[in-house]
């Protein structure tokens, strides 16, 4: 009976070469993990801060912007606007351009003069669970300092009273919160991974260069791949939504057909993505972890679990380059804020314009091989 670890020094010293000389899996092993961490070590910041808000200051006078400089000076909050009417105020958190409103009455003053019980409205959008259980507490911290100290003498009652109000997810319940942004996730990982795998396979099976010596253009062998895993997409989202719905209870409060229609182009981005990887690797292997690393900051730059105000300023412009960053604002916004065209049209331009680009830079990458 032979040794059974015969020829093992020769296979290690074979494979040990064939690693070492391959410089794709030394930086995806190696170099990826380490820029992962330094990244997330920076941009993930539980600690809820600099909370964009709107104020309605209808009494305007020095009492009310004492109170809304508090506000301000406490860290958490961060007035971006100022409203002159009910309809601006509640329109800046419908779009997402805040994420609190403060409303403080035309009365506010006077009522304090007259030691009676000033109230100030507290607007928290809840399609945010963390912001919102920050914004609360730290908005009632605020309320109660500023009446105790104001209190004098046999004075009854406190004399400022905060009234938080919860929008779109007052019962704070969690689905409402995660399914949405985790629609971006889901449809991330079907469309970016099989598309990329998918020209990759014709290289590995040898059928890439025959399509290559065909009339086929780059560009029209590029849709005529995308378009199938396009409607595969599309079909994913539609029984997303109905599960979303119907199996876990959470509310579509603007139109479903708005939001289908902006879902397209977020798949056409990530089916876009996953092409410019085949074009660019040579296995499925490669492929894979390459699409893999859309995940992170897919999860942790684009505001599903940590929201963006409290990132650094670095991470907070790095988040714009992620698609999900936008399509997370489209379903949040339409699904729990009723937001219309006009409040997501950026949002969806954004995601067109990225597909565009990216399709162009595989087709680009694919006239390059046709040409070699």
């Amino acid at each position: 009976m032979g040794n059974a670890f015969e020829g093992f020094w020769a296979v290690l010293v074979k494979e040990s070469l064939h690693l070492s000389r391959d410089s794709v899996a030394l930086v995806l092993a190696l170099g990826v993990p380490l820029i992962q961490m330094s990244i997330l070590g920076w941009a993930i910041d539980t600690n809820v801060r600099q909370v964009s808000t709107v104020v309605l200051n209808e009494d305007g006078r020095r009492q009310s912007r004492e109170l809304i400089q508090r506000f301000e000076n406490s860290d958490t909050f961060r007035v971006v606007s100022y409203a002159t009417n009910d309809a601006e105020l509640h329109d800046a958190v419908r779009s997402g351009r805040a994420r609190v409103a403060i409303k403080i009455p035309v009365d506010f003053a006077d009522r304090l003069s007259k030691d009676r019980t000033a109230t100030v409205l507290i607007l928290i959008d809840g399609s945010d669970s963390s912001v919102a259980g920050q914004a609360i507490t730290v908005s009632t911290a605020i309320g109660l300092d500023e009446s105790l100290r104001r209190v004098l003498g046999p004075r009854q009652v406190l004399p400022v009273e905060i009234r938080p109000q919860l929008l779109f997810n007052p019962d704070s319940r969690s689905p409402n919160f995660f399914l949405p942004g985790l629609l971006a996730v889901l449809l991330l990982s079907v469309t970016t991974f099989l598309t990329a795998f998918s020209i990759v396979r014709e290289k590995e099976n040898g059928t890439l260069e025959q399509l290559f010596i065909t009339p086929v253009r780059p560009l029209g062998l590029l849709l005529g791949k995308i378009v199938p895993y396009l409607a595969l997409g599309f079909v994913e989202l539609c029984a997303l939504l109905i599960a979303m719905r119907w199996v876990f209870g959470v509310p579509i409060h603007g139109s479903t057909v708005l939001l289908l229609v902006l879902s397209i182009p977020y798949l056409f981005v990530a089916i876009a993505f996953g092409t410019f990887i085949s074009t660019r690797v040579s296995s499925q292997a490669q492929a894979m972890q390459m699409a893999f690393l859309t995940f992170i900051p897919s999860i942790f730059f684009s505001g599903y679990i940590f929201p963006r105000d409290t990132m650094p300023a670095f991470c907070y412009w790095l988040s714009y380059l992620v698609p999900a960053t936008y399509y997370i604002n489209i379903t949040r916004g339409i699904i729990l804020r009723g937001a219309a065209f006009q409040h997501v049209a950026v949002d969806g331009a954004i995601l067109v314009s990225m597909g565009l680009g990216l399709l162009l830079l595989a087709a680009r990458q694919f006239q390059r091989k046709v040409i070699a």
